[in-house]
Parts: structure tokens; sequence; C-alpha cells
């Protein structure tokens, strides 16, 4: 049950819930509780003991309280945090992988699903959360301020990147505020400044070399299409057949990161890689790329494992992920002369800074700039050399 807490004037707040006969039995407990009508909604005096008087009452309520208010009333962050470190002290479990089935875990998945969160994302919070509560089994003396702060901190410890713990904190942030409804500034959510890592780019030989190790036709028509068009494997698996239109040469992804649609390029040689492999495969699935299970698309893990095979097969010792072939997508196309705002269309980037960072790694301008130790070493040549008579 939630009870949302919000001003009248100077000197009423009001309380607003869905009817329930025995939250009113007990709030009728309560003195100085009004019904108003015209709020629609009961009433308690704006003071600081009708609150604590009201949080004693249900504390197994959760409280929505304005903003408005915790602004004015820093005194009620405090209520708040204290109410928090109790549910959650209630709730504790001794974790194990295998088993959180419990009412939190229930109320994480129904928040993060009624907002439209992936299937992909809700597996990652959960894990997170249940992270963070085992963290929480060694730390029970700490706050729910020191907990996240060292929380972090032994992330970073662990040798996590900063992207992951701030992935880690943006879901305690979301389970705090959307499963405990604590918000608005009553927990500091610290984050590690973001790592300014350059991606890991192929060189075109490189890329040549690794796709031709690979003989599978289905495994080289996912290939050539995530190189070519500059896909993630998300995006890969989750192919359908009508998603490729040859005669515009397009490939219409469909609801790729952030559940956005959009149009990148089709190369008539990943189209033809398409082709040999459905011509030797019959189609029995709306998936361009089916699993072994019917009517399942096939795993990102196993389109990992054949990009792995053939980087071994390519003996090619960059540390290279199947998402470095869409890094290379981009880079390749900024050397070629693309011009930069196409490429952000292409990748499906809301922000151009994104995109930007692969003008760090394109190399088609730095070639053309020589060491200042080759200069030294070509001037050094010439004039040591022996003069002609």
């Amino acid at each position: 049950m939630e009870m949302r807490l919000s001003r009248v004037d100077e000197k009423l707040l009001v309380l607003r819930f869905p009817y329930d006969e025995g939250l009113v039995n007990r709030l009728r407990m309560l003195s100085q509780r009004r019904w108003m009508p015209e709020h629609r909604g009961w009433t308690i005096p704006y003071t600081l003991p009708a609150i604590e008087r009201l949080f004693a009452a249900f504390e197994d309520v959760h409280f929505v309280v304005e903003p408005g208010l915790l602004k004015e009333w820093p005194r009620l962050n405090d209520l708040l945090l204290a109410r928090a470190i109790r549910e959650i002290e209630q709730h504790k479990l001794e974790l194990e992988d295998s088993q959180w089935g419990t009412e939190i875990e229930a109320k994480l998945v129904f928040e993060l699903r009624k907002r439209g969160y992936s299937s992909k994302t809700i597996r990652t919070y959960r894990g997170h959360i249940r992270r963070f509560y085992a963290f929480y089994n060694t730390c029970r003396h700490c706050s729910v301020h020191d907990l996240i702060g060292r929380y972090s901190y032994e992330l970073l410890e662990d040798q996590r990147s900063a992207s992951y713990v701030n992935q880690a904190i943006s879901a305690v942030k979301f389970f705090m505020e959307k499963v405990f409804r604590i918000t608005n500034g009553t927990i500091a959510y610290v984050r590690p400044k973001k790592e300014n890592k350059l991606p890991n780019v192929l060189s075109q030989s490189e890329v040549m070399r690794l796709l031709a190790t690979v003989q599978n036709r289905k495994h080289r028509a996912m290939l050539f299409l995530t190189y070519s068009s500059g896909l993630r494997v998300s995006e890969v698996v989750k192919m359908r057949r009508s998603d490729l239109d040859q005669a515009r040469k397009v490939v219409h992804v469909r609801q790729g990161k952030g559940k956005k649609d959009r149009i990148t390029i089709l190369s008539e040689a990943a189209y033809e890689a398409v082709l040999q492999y459905l011509n030797n495969e019959p189609q029995h699935d709306h998936w361009l790329f089916p699993g072994q299970q019917l009517g399942h698309h096939l795993s990102e893990r196993t389109l990992q494992k054949v990009f792995e095979a053939a980087v071994s097969k390519a003996k090619i010792d960059k540390p290279v992920t199947l998402h470095s072939l869409r890094h290379s997508f981009a880079t390749h196309l900024l050397e070629g002369g693309i011009d930069i705002r196409y490429i952000q269309d292409l990748l499906g980037h809301k922000n151009i800074q994104t995109t930007e960072r692969y003008t760090h790694v394109a190399v088609k301008d730095i070639k053309r700039i020589q060491s200042p130790l080759d200069r030294f070493l070509e001037q050094q040549d010439s004039t040591s050399s022996p003069s002609e008579d």
C-alpha cells in the first residue's frame, strides 16, 4: 500500500491513498486528523510531531512525499531513510545465486516492466541488486548513505570498470526510488568518473582475414551482416528475414538499443552471404537466424562464440570482441570520408559525442604525420651517406 503526503497550506498536510478500511480505522486513531472532501484526502497538522506520529502509525506503508516538503523539512529525509533501513532489514536475505524469489524481487521486476525496460536490462538489474543485497549482509552497521558509497568502492577495488559501477549504481538508484520510494536527493549516489577508453578497432585487412576463416554459411552470414551494417549483437540475432530490403539496399533495425528503430546500409556482399545461407538451410521460422528451439532466435552468446573462433583462426592478437566489428564499421566509414552525421544515424547514436570518439581511432590523417624520430634518422642517414664522385 502507498500513501501520498502533500501540502495544502502553511497549516495543513493532506494524505491520500486508495480506500482501505483497515488503514482508515488506523488513521482514525491519530489525533488532529480530519477527512476533507474538498481535498479528497485526510489532513493532519503541518508540524514535525504530527508527521512523526503518522510515520510511526504506518510503518508498513510506503510514503511518497511531495518534493517541496523534503526541501523545506530536511528532517523528513532522515525519517524516510530510517524507514527504508528498517524495511530493508525486514526483507533482507542471506542470498545465494540460485534463489532470490521474494516479494522484493517481484516489486523490482514489476516496476521495471511497467516502465518498458527490456528483458536484458531487467536481467542485468536483478543481478546488480542480488550483489548489492549480498554486500549489505557484510555491512549491516552501515547507513544507506555509507552502504552505497562502500559498495561502489568495493566494485572498483574488485577491478570493475567505471561503466559497470555506474550501471550498478543506476540499478541501486532505481531500486531505492521505485521500490522503496526514497527520492528527491535523500541519498547521494556518488559515481566514478567515466573512463575515456578508445574502442578497439580492427584494420580492414584484419576484418577481411577474419571473415575469410568462416566457412559455415550461417556463421558467415551473421558476421558479414554485423560488420557491413554496423550492428549490435542483439540486433543481429533478432533480425527477421523481412528486415532485409534488397531493393533499397537497407537493413531495418527494429527496436534496437533504447527501443529505437533505424535504417542502416545493406552490403551486396553481405546479402549474397545471407542468400547462400538461406538457399542451403530451409527456413521454418520468421527469425533470420533461428535458435535450436523452434520459435526462438539464436542466442547472443552463440554468435559471440562464432566470432571468438574466427578471431582465433585468423590469429588476431588484439583484445577485440564482437562489438569491435561495429566499431570497425564506423571507423572505416570515417576513414573513407563519410560525414560523421551519416555515421551517427547508421549506428543509431542519440548524441553526436558518442560517434565522435571514432575520430580518435581513425588513422587516415594520422598516417600523413611523420614521427620526429623517423625524420631525424632520415636526416642523419642523408648527411652520413658518402657522396658520389
